[in-house]
């Protein structure tokens, strides 16, 4: 049974803050065979591909006022998993044919412009996005239509990057 340290993300959302550097301070100090789990103020979409490409596959579940806690266990700890899409999926992604600068757009522009200028894409190309925030609106609407997504915030700590995949 894997053993699970508990990082609570909720007060920094609330705060206005970002929590990745949080995550992963606290997935640096996890012993091996150690899982997190993650308690945020909305389903972290984006950071699934993130701890993938780290190892660890995930389970979520929703909670009271629409929080969600996030189980992180490392994949060779859990037997007969699914097979996780990980860094060497997107190694294969093209180089964006699309460059989009959002910063300055209020929502919901940057969606907007990004689904349109998606929606454009050939089939397998990319497209890649700088926005001030995550775009955790945009992330259903890209699912719904076959898009796959990476993104993160810049070491800046005030710039997302988001790359788009059409569907091949």
């Amino acid at each position: 049974m894997t053993d699970y340290i508990d990082v609570d993300v909720r007060p920094i959302l609330r705060a206005g803050g970002e929590p990745f550097s949080v995550i992963m301070a606290a997935l640096d100090q996890l012993e091996p065979g150690q899982g997190l789990r993650l308690t945020a103020t909305f389903k972290p979409i984006p950071l699934f591909a993130v701890m993938a490409d780290k190892g660890f596959s995930h389970s979520e579940r929703a909670l009271e006022a629409g929080e969600w806690e996030v189980l992180f266990t490392p994949a060779e700890a859990k037997p007969a998993a699914a097979p996780v899409a990980g860094k060497a999926a997107f190694d294969a992604w093209p180089e964006p044919s699309v460059r989009l600068d959002n910063r300055d757009l209020e929502p919901p522009e940057p969606m907007v412009r990004i689904l349109g200028a998606a929606e454009k894409l050939a089939p397998g190309a990319t497209l890649s996005a700088l926005l001030r925030r995550e775009p955790v609106f945009l992330f259903p609407q890209l699912e719904k239509r076959g898009y796959r997504w990476l993104g993160g915030f810049l070491p800046d700590g005030a710039t997302y990057e988001l790359t788009v995949r059409a569907p091949s």
